[in-house]
C-alpha cells in the first residue's frame, strides 16, 4: 500500500482519504494507459506521431487525476435523526402515496460530478428487498429520468418502511449497490455508488417524520447532514 498513498499524495489526497470500492482498477487503468503512451512518445520523439501520443499520455494522466477525486470516499462524523444519503443539491421535496411506503415525503438529492459518490444509509434498518431495473440514461434532473437506470432498496425499520432509490443519469453507467437483501446497515454506512454523476431518491413514511430540515436547493453531506426528524 505504500507506493499507492504515495501516488495519492502527489494529487493531495490524505491517509485517512478512502478510495471507493471497486476503484482501483479505474485509476490504475488510465494511470497505467497514460505512462505507456508517454513512453512510446519519448521512443518516438522525433517522428509525426510524437505529439499525438503525448497529448494522449497527458489526457490519460488527467483523467487518472480526475477519477482518484471523482472515486473518494471520506469518512463521515454521522448526523442525527435521518440524514443525507447523497452528497449534493436538494431537488425535490414533495408528498405523494408510495406503493412500498405509503403517504411519504420524498426528498430527492441531485449529484453533480464534482461530488463525493458513495451513497449512506439514511437511518438504521435492515433492507427486506433489492431490485435493479434497466432503463435509459436521461439528465437525472429532468422528470424524463423516472424511466432511467436505477437501483431501489426497501428498508424496514423502526419508524416503518422507507425507500432508497439509485437513479442513474446521462453519464452514470452503472449503479453497484454495496448492500444486498436481509443485510442490517447503521445510519450513516455505506450502501452504494453511482459512478459519474445522478440522483438518489428517499421515500420516508410521513406519520414517522416530525419536521423536514431541508429546503429545495440545499447542498447536503451523506451521512453527516440531517434531513428529517422523527418523532418521539
Amino acid at each position: 500500500m505504500g507506493p499507492w498513498k504515495d501516488f495519492l499524495k502527489r494529487f493531495g489526497v490524505k491517509n485517512s482519504m478512502k478510495l471507493a470500492k471497486g476503484s482501483k482498477s479505474w485509476i490504475l487503468s488510465s494511470l497505467l494507459s497514460g505512462l505507456i503512451f508517454f513512453i512510446l512518445s519519448l521512443f518516438l520523439f522525433t517522428s509525426d506521431v510524437f505529439y499525438v501520443l503525448f497529448l494522449v499520455s497527458i489526457f490519460l494522466f488527467l483523467l487518472t487525476v480526475f477519477f482518484v477525486m471523482f472515486f473518494r470516499d471520506p469518512e463521515r462524523t454521522i448526523g442525527k435523526g435521518i440524514v443525507a444519503v447523497a452528497d449534493g443539491k436538494i431537488r425535490e421535496i414533495s408528498e405523494l402515496t408510495d406503493k412500498d411506503v405509503g403517504k411519504s415525503i420524498l426528498i430527492s438529492t441531485f449529484m453533480n460530478v464534482h461530488n463525493v459518490h458513495v451513497n449512506r444509509m439514511p437511518f438504521d434498518g435492515e433492507i427486506i428487498k433489492t431490485e435493479h431495473k434497466h432503463g435509459f440514461h436521461l439528465p437525472a434532473f429532468k422528470k424524463e429520468s423516472e424511466r432511467n437506470e436505477r437501483v431501489i432498496m426497501i428498508v424496514d425499520s423502526r419508524i416503518g418502511i422507507y425507500k432508497i432509490v439509485l437513479i442513474a443519469g446521462t453519464l452514470a453507467r452503472r449503479i453497484v449497490p454495496y448492500i444486498k437483501k436481509n443485510d442490517k446497515r447503521k445510519k450513516g454506512e455505506r450502501i452504494g455508488i453511482i459512478r459519474l454523476g445522478s440522483r438518489v431518491d428517499i421515500y420516508l413514511p410521513k406519520k414517522s417524520i416530525k419536521k423536514v430540515l431541508v429546503e429545495k436547493k440545499d447542498r447536503v453531506i451523506a451521512g453527516k447532514d440531517s434531513i428529517a426528524e422523527i418523532n418521539d
